[in-house]
């Protein structure tokens, strides 16, 4: 079973946020990264860019297939972990602890249309 951590928004796409004051860490899940296996390259937007809910902002590459992202909320990029031009397998060893942006939240209603650790267990095991 794929780790979920407590404490983060989820979405059906299976990206993550997680909350720290005005700003939310973007990145994908454990389950997801088990899925794709291997990840060889992630495509990540320029600081400043927007991005919207459920709107595509980049995508990760795997040796197996290829999977854009959603962003789960609205927000500028303020951050893009760099860490992962030069090593996108760090996905693969901790999704969690590796986010993909950094962004300001615009409107944190938006959380409440996102799932819990508790609800996005019960979609994974669907």
């Amino acid at each position: 079973m794929a780790k979920v951590l407590e404490g983060l928004y989820y979405s059906e796409s299976h990206e993550y946020v997680k909350v720290e004051g005005d700003y939310g860490y973007i990145g994908i899940t454990d389950y997801a990264q088990n899925a794709l296996g291997n990840v060889v390259y992630v495509d990540m937007p320029e600081v400043d860019d927007e991005v919207s809910a459920g709107e595509e902002f980049g995508a990760v590459e795997s040796v197996k297939a290829a999977s854009d992202l959603i962003s789960p909320i609205t927000g500028v990029v303020v951050a893009v972990n760099e860490e992962l031009e030069d090593q996108p397998e760090l996905i693969n060893g901790d999704a969690y602890a590796n986010w993909i942006i950094k962004v300001t939240i615009a409107d944190s209603s938006e959380l409440n249309s996102l799932m819990d650790a508790k609800a996005y267990t019960a979609f994974c095991e669907k």
